[in-house]
């Protein structure tokens, strides 16, 4: 089994590993939480350095949320720059949810010493930089996936404190997604202040009305 995870390792780092041969000073950057129907876009920005490389890093889908945990802290530790900021609902609402994810992302990469930017699929961003888009990057990248594992975990986080306010909805468990159990809560109690107006039109009105 850790022979697969070693392989898989070697798998995402070939991108990484092409940009650490030349001495090009890049950064991985991803979201979590474009497609809930509530709470925060948390973006990540991170500059992972070629050693040491963290054994099991990958898209953060494809990682139980106990290793996610695990590695959050393991590349807070490592990261030569690491940091996570969130487009909050009111934000989404207002400027729609691709703007607001791209400005996080780039306050997220303010500061990083570095000079490329490595995107999860998106390839224009207001940054000091070449910007380079990789679809599927989470999978792809590691650094792209060092970062989709901090914003996951941020943003997991974050639910798991609003399910503590909001209990009807089961947010700890669904953080936020379109789930059959969160719809129907969406029905039955409306919508709670942390609820994007603009997600949730085909369940209540966006006044609450069901």
């Amino acid at each position: 089994m850790k022979r697969d995870h070693e392989a898989r390792l070697r798998e995402i780092t070939r991108t990484d590993s092409a940009l650490w041969a030349t001495g090009t000073a890049f950064a991985g950057i991803d979201e979590a939480g474009r497609g809930p129907l509530c709470g925060p876009v948390a973006a990540a920005c991170v500059v992972m350095p070629p050693e040491p490389l963290l054994l099991y890093v990958d898209d953060s889908k494809r990682v139980s949320e106990k290793r996610r945990e695990q590695l959050y802290e393991q590349i807070m530790q490592t990261a030569l720059y690491a940091r996570v900021e969130l487009a909050s609902p009111e934000e989404i609402d207002r400027v729609n949810i691709l703007n607001a994810t791209k400005r996080a992302m780039a306050d997220a990469a303010r500061g990083a010493p570095c000079s490329l930017y490595l995107v999860d699929a998106i390839d224009r961003l207001d940054v000091p930089g070449e910007v380079r888009g990789i679809v599927h990057g989470d999978a792809l990248c590691y650094s792209i996936a060092a970062a989709s594992i901090l914003a996951k975990v941020t943003r997991d986080r974050l639910m798991r404190e609003a399910d503590a306010l909001y209990p009807q909805y089961g947010f700890a468990r669904n953080k936020g997604y379109g789930t059959a159990e969160h719809i129907a809560a969406l029905r039955a109690y409306g919508p709670c202040p942390i609820h994007r107006r603009t997600f949730i039109g085909h369940f209540v009105d966006a006044d609450g009305a069901r």
